[in-house]
């Protein structure tokens, strides 16, 4: 892949601004209706149906699990059939998802549901984002990652509460096609109008992602080789257990302390700094180390969660949710950041793939393992200990730096 150099990144002109629009619109209902928007669901459909909890939390699994293996082939699909195609499919994936969920009527209809989601996640989700940003940017890439992926955490904030007060309005199923409406609507045009490669991959490829079209199979096998890929992807998978972990216990851990009025205002204070966050690195990562940025984040993670588990008076509390808050959401910002200054444009697609796929199965376990300490200690203090060793010991690897064998050059 080629970057696109030569040009002032800095200019609202430059057309991959406009890139950064549209991938922001992917992220923001990507992420609001397969990741936020699934508590939604669960409750939605046990109403509907009364189907049992179990049944809905296992298609969600099933989901987040399967979307772990696809991403890992992305590099495939942008070879095969190219970046817009991608994406397209991506999008049609997700709006026959979503408008399947409300049309449903049996139990195999929500895993086929599920199932179109992970299609979706793999034509609009991080690692494509990712891909396409890296080859836009070069000066900028930090600001322009920070910029999109806050679409993520806007898609928990402004989509989930749209949801649920259509919901109550005009009905779930109601509530669900306007949505995919309204996401067709918004990302179809843009998608067509701004998303491709740079005229400097068009040139050297036709139209494909440059080097990283050459061999995605002998890539990724190269990349499981290689130490210095181990230690982007490891630190990043432990950080995110302990995240999930944390995220999915927190009301809990937080409504007989402070009233459940108070855990729900944290929540949102948390949500709100991830969006600080990611806009305040982005302003300086492109001139900042990223692994020590990178390290830096994980360790004030385990600062925040160490007051938390010691702190009763809320003000502390509600502190320390804001401060945990606020790298939240550069966990998925590093690690692009990292691939691209060590391993290279030739493998981009190929190394964000695995590493997704791998951070994606691990972080899936950390809700479940922080549920069975705390069942077995009888309190979240053990718990989240354990959240804070996680957070350091992920600190400390990702300042590992075992040499990069020449960006891979051979790929």
């Amino acid at each position: 892949m080629v970057v696109a150099t030569g040009v002032d990144e800095s200019s609202l002109q430059y057309r991959g601004w406009r890139v950064v629009l549209a991938c922001f619109l992917m992220a923001f209902f990507m992420f609001g209706f397969g990741l936020y928007g699934q508590g939604v669901y669960l409750a939605e459909l046990q109403r509907a149906h009364g189907w049992p909890g179990t049944l809905v939390s296992a298609a969600s699994t099933f989901s987040f699990l399967l979307t772990a293996v696809l991403v890992i082939f992305t590099d495939d699909l942008l070879t095969r059939i190219g970046l817009r195609a991608l994406i397209l499919c991506g999008l049609s994936a997700l709006g026959a998802s979503t408008v399947l969920l409300a049309l449903m009527q049996t139990p195999w209809q929500l895993y086929l549901a599920y199932a179109l989601m992970s299609v979706g996640w793999t034509g609009m989700g991080t690692v494509v984002i990712a891909t396409v940003l890296n080859s836009w940017f070069e000066r900028r890439r930090g600001l322009a990652l920070s910029l999109a992926f806050n679409g993520a955490t806007c898609g928990g904030i402004v989509l989930v509460p749209l949801l649920l007060s259509l919901t109550g309005s005009i009905g779930f199923r109601s509530a669900m096609l306007l949505a995919t409406i309204a996401m067709v609507a918004l990302v179809l045009p843009v998608v067509v109008g701004f998303i491709g490669w740079p005229a400097e991959n068009v040139r050297a490829t036709g139209g494909r992602s440059g080097e990283a079209v050459a061999a995605p199979a002998r890539s990724r096998k190269t990349l499981l080789a290689n130490a210095a890929f181990w230690t982007m992807v490891l630190p990043i998978a432990i950080a995110l257990l302990a995240q999930m972990g944390f995220i999915i216990h927190q009301v809990t851990f937080l409504e007989p302390l402070i009233g459940r009025a108070s855990a729900g205002l944290a929540v949102t204070i948390m949500a709100a700094m991830a969006v600080v966050g990611r806009l305040s690195l982005g302003l300086f990562v492109d001139r900042l180390d990223p692994r020590l940025a990178c390290a830096a984040s994980m360790t004030s993670q385990a600062a925040a969660l160490f007051v938390l588990i010691q702190g009763t008076s809320p003000t502390v509390l509600l502190a320390c949710c804001a401060v945990y808050g606020f790298s939240i959401g550069n966990m998925i910002t590093f690690p692009p950041l990292i691939i691209q200054r060590e391993i290279g444009s030739a493998a981009f697609a190929a190394a964000m793939g695995l590493g997704t796929s791998i951070s994606g199965i691990v972080s899936a376990f950390g809700p479940g393992i922080v549920g069975l300490v705390r069942s077995a200690s009888g309190d979240y203090t053990t718990a989240f200990a354990v959240c804070v060793v996680l957070d350091l010991v992920a600190a400390g690897l990702v300042l590992w730096r075992p040499g990069v064998k020449a960006k891979l050059a051979a790929l």
